[in-house]
């Protein structure tokens, strides 16, 4: 009997082994960083359909805003309707190509779940991509801005 069920578990773990794994599927990989693509280029070009393909309807994007003297802290949030709303108005469009930065990293991805660092020029953002209905949309994001460089200060000939 003992014998028969460590046979048994062995095959268990064979077919589980050739079996292709949920937990990260090149399809999947593809798909979240489309999504994280459409979210950022989305914003560059001012196209609010690309941005609103890549978001869940309950998209929470939030920042914490720290004083710089230390007396308060708070925590800003977005929707993704306000996300979209900025996209139309054409902000991202401001940037130019030249300085538009892109840079998508899936972190962690497992079942319908992923985790993705994007690196926009002016920010960096962790987004929480699920999938829903088949698709991978942006449900959460946490994002801080980019210390902006100083500009050198004009000379002036006293």
């Amino acid at each position: 009997m003992t014998r028969s069920l460590s046979v048994l578990f062995l095959c268990i773990a064979l077919v589980a082994i050739a079996l292709p794994s949920t937990a990260a599927g090149a399809d999947d990989e593809a798909a979240i960083k489309a999504a994280a693509l459409d979210y950022l280029m989305g914003w560059y070009t001012g196209d609010p359909e690309r941005m609103e393909r890549a978001l869940h309807p309950d998209l929470a994007k939030r920042i914490v805003r720290v004083d710089p003297e230390g007396k308060w802290d708070r925590v800003d949030s977005m929707s993704a309707l306000t996300l979209v709303q900025y996209t139309r108005k054409g902000y991202g469009k401001k940037v130019p190509v030249e300085e538009r930065q892109a840079d998508i990293t899936v972190l962690d991805h497992f079942g319908n779940a992923a985790v993705v660092k994007a690196v926009a020029r002016d920010w960096v953002d962790y987004l929480q991509i699920g999938k829903v209905n088949g698709e991978w949309k942006i449900i959460n994001v946490l994002w801080e801005m980019k210390p902006r460089p100083e500009k050198p200060e004009e000379k002036t000939d006293d």
